[in-house]
């Protein structure tokens, strides 16, 4: 898949183009270039690979949540394998968008987190897409309407 990789943080603009600044990290739009494979596919969505299954993410959208009235939770984990979470293979960013427009990054360490995301939306529908970094594997990308 050819997108706009910010090559200062890692962003990948989801939309056409590259984004004048980066939305994580600031960068111009000179620090961004168009990558191919900057998020990896699988091969065959009806039979995926160990690999493949350890780093597509899981999406779960809970309608209800018991924080905040209104709210609607998403639950992001990396694989119907669990992705290891060792200093020398790991998910290093799990990165969040709706319609297409990034709202959230969340930083990852190994041996002391597991590979997982949370977020408490506002928005009550739209195209969710959670972008995960594994730094041995590239990018991979699971989308999901709410």
């Amino acid at each position: 898949m050819e997108k706009y990789l910010c090559s200062i943080c890692g962003y990948v603009e989801l939309k056409d183009g590259a984004p004048d600044n980066c939305p994580v990290c600031g960068a111009p739009k000179n620090k961004f270039k168009e990558t191919e494979n900057a998020i990896k596919e699988p091969e065959d969505k009806e039979n995926l690979t160990d690999l493949e299954k350890k780093h597509i993410p899981l999406m779960f959208v809970n309608k209800s949540c018991s924080l905040i009235e209104g709210c609607v939770d998403l639950h992001v984990k990396m694989g119907a394998i669990l992705h290891p979470m060792e200093k020398a293979h790991y998910i290093t960013t799990i990165d969040f968008y709706l319609n297409k427009e990034f709202i959230s990054r969340s930083h990852l360490t190994p041996e002391n987190l597991q590979p997982a995301g949370c977020l408490h939306l506002k928005a009550t529908e739209g195209e969710l897409s959670a972008v995960d970094h594994c730094n041995l594997h590239g990018n991979w990308i699971a989308e999901k309407e709410l």
